[in-house]
């Protein structure tokens, strides 16, 4: 799609978002935050994806964050202008509407950590270095890890996490919830690609319903949250997904899903 970010497409539905610009370690410019936008609006609209992976070609990091000598060149003017591309790329990652897998090998820090974290599921490899170190260069993370990150680990965790500024490494990650999954060195693309498919095969229209309500319902008081996942059920009920994975059931076959 551009020089930075690319799409794959694999069979089943699945696409691979990529961040590739391995000479920087995939450090977000504002032309690598425009790119990563323009590629999530193209994925969002795109009824036919029903899984989207996001993984890097860079070999020592998932992503290392902003490009901070990008940064060092601009007026507080610029800063501002950039703003909402920073915040499109960021927003983009987490609105899509099908799930999403981080495939994160190497360092994923500030936003590089908020691009995994505005995704469903992380895979890690046994390389990876997570953190939001904004506060150790005066600013606090702007990708949405002041608020996504406590909704993984929880308030306290997730002040220490950001107040330290601190770097941890993949296996203390995993215990603490920063994320998922741990697998072998250099395999968190192709294990994020198997857990991809694995979603894929089930309903389109019911995976995207799923996510609807996982995301929505968070953090709201448990009435509420029935009342969205009502709302989506009835979303799904009635659909052609529904009635054809009924049938598959009871004739002891693969669904065909006709994703509507």
């Amino acid at each position: 799609m551009s020089e930075f970010v690319t799409v794959h497409r694999h069979e089943g539905g699945v696409a691979e978002l990529v961040l590739d610009r391995p000479k920087a370690m995939n450090a977000v410019s504002t032309d690598m935050a425009r790119a990563i936008g323009a590629a999530c609006a193209e994925l969002a609209a795109d009824a036919s994806v029903r899984v989207v992976v996001l993984s890097s070609t860079a070999e020592r990091a998932f992503c290392v964050g902003a490009d901070l000598k990008e940064r060092n060149s601009f007026s507080d003017a610029e800063l501002l202008r950039q703003r909402p591309t920073t915040r499109g790329a960021y927003g983009g990652v987490l609105e899509l509407p099908m799930p999403t897998i981080a495939a994160v090998h190497g360092f994923a820090l500030g936003g590089g950590f908020e691009l995994a974290l505005a995704c469903d599921v992380i895979v890690a490899d046994e390389t990876a270095v997570v953190g939001l170190p904004e506060v150790s260069v005066g600013v606090i993370p702007g990708g949405g890890g002041t608020q996504l990150l406590p909704r993984r680990v929880g308030a306290a965790r997730a002040a220490e996490l950001i107040f330290t500024a601190r770097r941890v490494e993949a296996a203390e990650a995993l215990a603490l919830g920063l994320v998922d999954s741990v697998v072998p060195a250099g395999s968190d693309r192709d294990a994020a690609l198997a857990m991809a498919a694995a979603m894929a095969a089930n309903s389109p229209v019911g995976l995207r319903a799923a996510k609807r309500a996982l995301r929505l319902g968070h953090g709201m008081d448990l009435t509420a949250g029935l009342e969205i996942e009502d709302a989506a059920w009835r979303t799904v009920a009635f659909s052609g997904d529904r009635a054809e994975g009924v049938a598959a059931f009871n004739e002891k076959r693969k669904p065909r899903w006709p994703g509507v």
